[in-house]
């Protein structure tokens, strides 16, 4: 497998905003789910955000709803994170990974198979 692309991490003030990207390689798109995971120093990675190809769902843990939104550009093949309201406890390392997915499994963070190496996101406080 290809394995996806991350970008666009960086250092950024409390209360401000980032968008990250993800090139992903997609092979079967009725079937086919992008996740962004991050992992923060001594935490275990957790899913905060996640699609499925078409569009048709997506998925936000609670600790960002409202302010990160996850889409996607069929043309370019990249999923997006844009992450609002940034605040010290989003600093993490974000990465992004694929699954065979559907609607209603979109959100099981297990089933995500195939990662990217991140991009760290810093949020001084």
């Amino acid at each position: 497998q290809v394995r996806p692309l991350e970008s666009g991490g960086g250092l950024v003030q409390a209360g401000g905003s980032l968008i990250l990207s993800c090139a992903v390689s997609v092979r079967a798109f009725a079937t086919y789910a992008v996740g962004w995971f991050r992992q923060a120093p001594g935490k275990v990675r957790e899913l905060v955000a996640a699609i499925t190809w078409t569009g048709v769902s997506t998925w936000y843990a609670d600790s960002v709803r409202g302010r990160y939104t996850i889409s996607r550009a069929t043309a370019t093949l990249t999923v997006y994170l844009q992450m609002n309201s940034l605040q010290p406890e989003d600093t993490a390392v974000y990465s992004c990974a694929t699954a065979e997915a559907s609607s209603r499994t979109v959100g099981l963070a297990s089933q995500y198979n195939n990662w990217g190496r991140g991009t760290q996101v810093i949020v001084p406080s």
